[in-house]
């Protein structure tokens, strides 16, 4: 049995949903649009460049969804994701989720998005794992703030160890596909890494490495 491990952003989808989302809150009036935008594109950037500080990121992105019931947030992901992500969906991400399944490997996104934007498009990617930024809801309502340990970076591999640690599978190999450098970590862990659609640093590492490199935007 394989465990088949897929970044979301700019990996199984044409974007990066994070950000996005932030595109999506402007666009509906719910913060303050010049200023949020202007944040939103810095921290893109910086993510890019592999200089995030995801913490304070995450309580950018999550701070509009404060004090906030699950309820109510449900009615902001369902107008995002028919409006903003069914246009990134790709064809050829679908199948290669299939081609994965039909082999009976365990298929788990493990992103650095949070999982409130994130849920809802795991969902409609038909993957039921996800391991994702996860947000603080105390007594119903959401906090604003990040809880746990981040799953960006070398915060990918621990998470990951830590739902290996729960899980009663054996693994007997592992796969790992990503667009980004800031995955180095968890690619340098599997068994067979793939390079997708990479950015320009994981593209000259992956080639160095031997890794695969694919495209899954053919449409």
């Amino acid at each position: 049995m394989a465990l088949a491990l897929f970044d979301l952003d700019n990996t199984l989808i044409a974007g990066d949903s994070d950000h996005l989302w932030g595109e999506y809150l402007v666009d509906r009036q719910l913060v303050d649009a010049e200023r949020h935008e202007l944040q939103n594109d810095h921290y893109y950037t910086q993510y890019q460049a592999g200089t995030l500080d995801i913490l304070d990121y995450l309580e950018f992105a999550l701070n509009p969804i404060a004090r906030m019931t699950p309820e109510a947030v449900r009615e902001l992901q369902w107008p995002f994701m028919k409006n903003y992500v069914e246009k990134i969906l790709l064809n050829a991400a679908f199948d290669l989720i299939a081609y994965h399944r039909q082999r009976g490997d365990t298929l788990v996104i493990v992103t650095a998005t949070n999982s409130v934007v994130t849920r809802p498009i795991a969902d409609r990617l038909g993957i039921e794992h996800l391991i994702a930024c996860d947000a603080e809801l105390i007594d119903g309502y959401y906090t604003g703030k990040p809880t746990g340990v981040p799953s960006f970076a070398e915060g990918k591999v621990t998470r990951i160890n830590e739902w290996r640690a729960s899980n009663s599978k054996t693994f007997d190999t592992s796969y790992f596909y990503s667009d980004s450098h800031n995955d180095l970590p968890l690619l340098r862990e599997v068994d067979h890494a793939t390079a997708v659609d990479p950015d320009e640093k994981l593209a000259l590492f992956a080639a160095n490495a031997g890794w695969p490199i694919i495209s899954l935007r053919n449409d």
